[in-house]
């Protein structure tokens, strides 16, 4: 690591050179933001999550022993967006998503999920389980009168068949959030599990919670980065305080290998409220640890 960088390194995660696909698992970077209802500047998320991945270059994973550069990946770059058309962009991560059977994408918003989970579901050919990091619990039918933003996208998935939310777990919840919401959510069978409750069990136990939630069923994972605490997650725009450290969602990341993961994406990196890359660094392991537990 102190070693002069040289022009033009490879400008992918982890340092892969990008190119269009043909790899097992690609990963791309969806830099939208029109749906964002605090701060903006998640666009710039999947620049500064790929800078930080530089650091998990060293070797291998110290508990896998698996060194995700070995594996059949590809980093195929941005997805296209439409300028200024929110509805429009969505429609385009769907299209785009369609092309790869294996996709980690670096957000941007937390709305890319809605469209990452059509194209997926549609592969599939049914709903899939879904795991959940988040303060929020992203389930409200509106956001200011619009229908989509960040904070619909579970909202529609569940209503459109895409997730079975009886296979769907929550973890970090600890947001302001109307009752009628929260009853609505756990009335379709959602598990709702708060950043209280998360520290008073433990990761073992969450995770083990998980398994048994989600079973054999093919599986997403979405996290949003501010699931953890500010205090190792600052930049980000929904920041809420008594979150995740990163020590914990660590260890249930860890203990969710034998899971079906079909894909997943970490999300709602703001780089312009970062302090010294610990946001985008965190996004980046999250990222790295699903690579070594996928393989």
């Amino acid at each position: 690591m102190s070693l002069v960088p040289t022009f033009a390194t490879p400008p992918g995660f982890l340092g892969l050179p990008l190119r269009a696909g043909g790899a097992g698992i690609a990963i791309a970077g969806i830099p939208l933001d029109l749906g964002t209802t605090n701060r903006a500047g998640t666009r710039d998320g999947p620049a500064a999550i790929r800078r930080a991945s530089r650091m998990l270059v060293d070797g291998a994973h110290p508990v896998t022993q698996v060194d995700p550069r070995a594996l059949e990946l590809a980093d195929v770059g941005d997805f296209a967006l439409a300028l200024g058309d929110l509805q429009g962009s969505l429609a385009l991560i769907e299209r785009q998503a369609t092309a790869h059977e294996h996709l980690v994408a670096l957000g941007g918003e937390h709305g890319i999920t809605l469209p990452l989970l059509r194209a997926l579901a549609r592969r599939v050919g049914g709903p899939l389980a879904l795991v959940h990091f988040d303060a929020h619990c992203d389930t409200w039918p509106e956001s200011f009168g619009q229908r989509f933003s960040h904070g619909q996208p579970f909202f529609h998935a569940i209503e459109e068949g895409l997730v079975d939310p009886k296979r769907m777990v929550q973890i970090g919840i600890r947001s302001p959030v109307e009752p009628e919401i929260m009853a609505w959510t756990l009335g379709k069978g959602v598990t709702v599990l708060s950043a209280q409750a998360v520290h008073e069990a433990g990761p073992a136990s969450v995770a083990a919670g998980i398994v048994d939630v989600v079973g054999e069923a093919p599986a997403y994972l979405s996290f949003d980065i501010d699931a953890l605490d500010p205090a190792f997650a600052p930049g980000t725009g929904t920041p809420e305080i008594g979150g995740l450290a990163s020590w914990q969602a660590q260890g249930i990341l860890r203990r969710l290998g034998g899971l079906d993961f079909r894909g997943m994406d970490v999300v709602e990196v703001a780089p312009a409220y970062d302090h010294a890359e610990i946001t985008a660094l965190a996004a980046a392991t999250i990222a790295w640890e699903y690579l070594c537990r996928t393989a």
